[in-house]
This record gives C-alpha cells, structure tokens and sequence, in this order.
C-alpha cells in the first residue's frame, strides 16, 4: 500500500480474536483501511517502515508485549503513532507509554466514538505539525538508546565542552570520553554539534 492509501491505515495489533473482529468492522465503517495482526512478533514481519495512520495496540499479550513492542519500535527508529488499548489494570503501564512517546491510550472497554475521535486526532494532523511530532519523537526515540554515560558526555558536547574538559568534569580519561562521544553521536545519526543540539532539543521536547 502507498500513498493516499496508506494515509488511512490502522494497524491492529491484539492477540482476542473477536476484539480483532470488532475493532475491523468498527475501523472498516468508519473508512479505513485495517491491518490485523494477533502478535507484535507478526506485526514487526510485516510492518513496512513509514506506512499507516497509527497503531492500536494491546498492553498485555503473549509473547512480546505491547510496551516491548513500542521500545523495540523506539529503538528502530519508528515513529508510528501509537495508541495504547488498555484494561483498567494497565493504566499505570499505559501512562508510562505516553511518557516514552504513544499518542494516548483508551480504556477497554471503551464507547466507539472516543476511540475513532483519537485516530481522527491523529490522522487529521497538518502535515507540518504531523513531522514536527514525528521528528521529536524519533529524536526521543534515539535518545532512549543512550546509556547513563553517553548522555552525560552528549550534554557535555552539546554545551559546547571540548574532550579534555568532558574528561576532567567527569573524572574520566581523553580515551574513554571519545568512545562514548563516538558511540553517542552514531546512535544520534549526527556528524556535528549543531545536530545534537538539534536532537537533544527535540527529544526533550517530547517528554
């Protein structure tokens, strides 16, 4: 699928065959394209990176569960929209989620109408305010690939600190600061200051 196709996509992702069922019928009536999947291990075969409106997913499945699946998605650098389905048990789960970057969550069971209201939220997003979300969460989305070290020497760059002043205000050597540069800046996809600053900003916007 492309195009303007896509742009009316649904992923369903939620091991309940009727709950499935449902949410196809609900999301097919109300004019969109659904894609169905029982799994986020079936799911993650066959996603083509880009595609799709957002994600309905399931909290607590078999096997990969939905927050995984959302790390794992953070991790690659996806930035689908997220929207978290969720029994009253989950909430707490389900905050944390929006915290790392999904679009919202709604409580199982939920009335048709709020749910369909939050895909049109998303779908309905001008495209300059659609990247600029995008871009800020995949910016967070990097960040979450930092480890406690990398990030204290990426925010020490971005301060415009040279090497030798990383390494005496962390009280770490030249050798160790340059890996940890290194390693920091290639996860950030950045060749130079201004572009950390650049991630680092939009990262912690999205917060």
């Amino acid at each position: 699928m492309s195009g303007a196709t896509d742009a009316r996509l649904i992923y369903v992702v939620d091991d309940d065959d009727a709950f499935r069922d449902s949410l196809h019928w609900l999301l097919e009536s109300a004019g969109y394209q659904v894609a169905l999947f029982a799994s986020a291990e079936r799911f993650l075969s066959a996603y083509r990176a880009g595609s799709g409106t957002c994600l309905l997913l399931d909290v607590r499945m078999p096997g990969m569960s939905g927050i995984e699946l959302q790390a794992e998605l953070n991790r690659r650098g996806i930035p689908l929209p997220i929207i978290f389905l969720t029994g009253h048990g989950d909430v707490p789960m389900a905050v944390e989620a929006v915290k790392k970057g999904a679009f919202d969550f709604i409580l199982k069971p939920f009335v048709n109408s709020r749910l369909l209201a939050l895909i049109e939220e998303v779908a309905a997003m001008r495209e300059p305010v659609r990247q600029g979300w995008v871009q800020r969460l995949s910016a967070r989305a990097r960040l979450e690939t930092l480890t406690a070290r990398e990030r204290e020497v990426l925010d020490q760059v971005a301060a415009g600190r040279r090497n030798k002043q990383i390494a005496d205000q962390l009280g770490i050597s030249m050798k160790t600061v340059e890996a940890h540069r290194a390693r920091a800046m290639e996860k950030m996809g950045a060749s130079n200051v201004a572009e950390v600053v650049r991630v680092l900003l939009n990262g912690d916007a999205a917060r």
